[in-house]
This record gives C-alpha cells, sequence and structure tokens, in this order.
C-alpha cells in the first residue's frame, strides 16, 4: 500500500520519519523518495534479515538519511526523541520473506520446523507453546489471537497427540487440524486460525502493538502522522480503541463509561479518516496477500 502511505503520511524534504516494521523496505525507500533530498528515516524491524536486506536495499539511493537498528517498535522512543517525528508507519503481521522461507515456520503451505519466532534470539517457539502448554490455556490462545470457533476441541487432540509425539514441525500440526476439521471444498485451510493465533503468541504482538501506540504519540510532534497497516480484525480493533481513547476530550475510570462520571481532558490525536483506507485494485491484482490490509491514520494535535 505505498500510494496509500504515502498519501496518509505526506512526506516532505527535512521531514523525520520511522517505519517501525522495514519488512522488505518498500515502504521505507518510497518514504525517503518522496522527502528527498533531506528527509530522514528512523527504520527497525525484529528479523536480523529483514534489517541486512533493508541495509543494501536503502544504501544504494539513500546513504546517510537513515539509521537502522534491529528491535521491536514497541522500544522506538527508546532511541528516537520525543516530538521529532513527522511521521510513523507501523504496517503489522508477517511480511512475505517470512512467510515464504519455510525455514521460518510460519506458514503450513511448506513443511518446516515449528518455529514463527519474528527474532531468533529470543527463545520461545510455537514448538515450545504446542507442546508444553496445557489444554485449556492452548485454547485460550487459539480463541483470543485466532477466533478460533473449535479452540477447545484442537487443544485437546493436540495435548493427546502431543503425549504420543511431540510436534516439531508445520505439517505436523496443520495435518492434525485438518484431520480434525476436514476442509469439504473450502478454500482455507482449517490450520489458519491456530498458525495465526500461535504466532502471535509466540511474538507478543497485541503487547507490542500496544506499548508501539503508546510510544508513536510520544514521538510524533504536532501535525506528525501515524499510518498502521492491520490484517486481522484483532490487530484493527486494537488500533480503533486506541484511536477512540486518544480521540475523545474526556476520561473515564473503570471497565464502563458513565457521562455524569466523564472528567475532560485534551486529546492527543484526531483521525484523519474515520473509515478505514483499503488497498487499490491494482495492489490487489499485484498482491493477494494485501486483500485483507486496511490502514488507519490518525494525526498528533
Amino acid at each position: 500500500m505505498a500510494v496509500e502511505v504515502l498519501g496518509a503520511l505526506k512526506p516532505h524534504p527535512g521531514g523525520r520519519y520511522v517505519d517501525g516494521t522495514l519488512g522488505g523496505a518498500g515502504h521505507a525507500e518510497s518514504i525517503l523518495a518522496a522527502s528527498a533530498p533531506t528527509g530522514w528515516l528512523s527504520g527497525c524491524d525484529r528479523d536480523g534479515v529483514a534489517i541486512e536486506a533493508a541495509q543494501v536495499r536503502l544504501g544504494s539511493n539513500f546513504a546517510g538519511r537513515f539509521e537502522l537498528r534491529r528491535g521491536n517498535f514497541s522500544e522506538l522512543a527508546d532511541w528516537i526523541p520525543e516530538k521529532s517525528c513527522a511521521g510513523i508507519l507501523l504496517d503489522l503481521g508477517v511480511s512475505s520473506p517470512q512467510l515464504d522461507v519455510p525455514e521460518r515456520g510460519f506458514s503450513f503451505q511448506n513443511d518446516g520446523p515449528l518455529d514463527m519466532r519474528m527474532d531468533h534470539r529470543q527463545s520461545l517457539t510455537a514448538a515450545d507453546l504446542v507442546n508444553g502448554t496445557g489444554a485449556e490455556e492452548l485454547a485460550n490462545i487459539f480463541w483470543q489471537f485466532g477466533d478460533e470457533r473449535d479452540s477447545r476441541r484442537f487443544a485437546k487432540a493436540i495435548v493427546h497427540d502431543r503425549a504420543l509425539r511431540k510436534f516439531e514441525t508445520t505439517k505436523q500440526l496443520a495435518d492434525l487440524i485438518e484431520r480434525l476439521a476436514p476442509r469439504h471444498g473450502k478454500k482455507s485451510h482449517p490450520a489458519t486460525k491456530v498458525f495465526q493465533a500461535l504466532r502471535i503468541a509466540v511474538n507478543d504482538e497485541i503487547g507490542s502493538l500496544k506499548r508501539g501506540l503508546a510510544a508513536a504519540v510520544k514521538l510524533l510532534k504536532p501535525g506528525g502522522r501515524l499510518a498502521v497497516i492491520t490484517f486481522h480484525s484483532l490487530e484493527d480493533r486494537v488500533v480503533k480503541e486506541f484511536g477512540r481513547e486518544r480521540t475523545r476530550d474526556y476520561t473515564f475510570s473503570g471497565a464502563v463509561d458513565i457521562p455524569e462520571l466523564r472528567t475532560p481532558c485534551v486529546p492527543d490525536l484526531k483521525w484523519v479518516s474515520r473509515k478505514a483506507i483499503l488497498p487499490g485494485e491494482a495492489e490487489l491484482q499485484e498482491n493477494p496477500r494485501s486483500r485483507s490490509a486496511q490502514l488507519r491514520v490518525l494525526e498528533k494535535i
């Protein structure tokens, strides 16, 4: 969604921008080109391979105009000055290079180790969760992070089967789920939601997103914009709720918003567009994986 991202962030010379999820560095490259000749980009990614590839891709044309670090975008405030950024991009989820490499264990399309770590420096893998988590907790992971209706049935079957043989590969897990829930002509694989849920849990994606959104507000200067691309409803709900909290002119204590108990406050942000921006037809044809992408944009007041 390069065109939509540029339209949201409106990069200009002299501005400082952040790409918190570099991936293939396509968005970073577009931002640097649009903010030439003096725009600056700070970028990070948990994936060391992505950082190395981005250094090569950006270095040939934009040397001296960017800084890349390996790490989680939730830690951006640790090394970027507050109120210094004109625009911040968070392109969530797993990147195509990660999906397409079987050894990373993100996909069931090709057999590979049950890994799913975005950052190989961490110890926890999907195999650790599948083989070492109780049935109830596994079911909660599948339901909370994947909206999987058969979460309890799948979790019980995993616990039963792993007593006979530990789960080590993506195919082992995908085959079990497909035996329990045959496709019967459906296009989507029945293990899709389970794999999504495990990936989110392994990488603490929702916790990182909540911390990253809060950090972004600190880093943006007045008028600066935050653009977030989500790929599933759970991420999108987090972004929408964050936007609601930071754009309203009141606060309240407790879980229920009672109008009589509201306390006035000055909002941090305003919506640039309340509706999600969707990929165009050309994008969908070029990159079918973008079909579930939604871009939401907020502006610092």
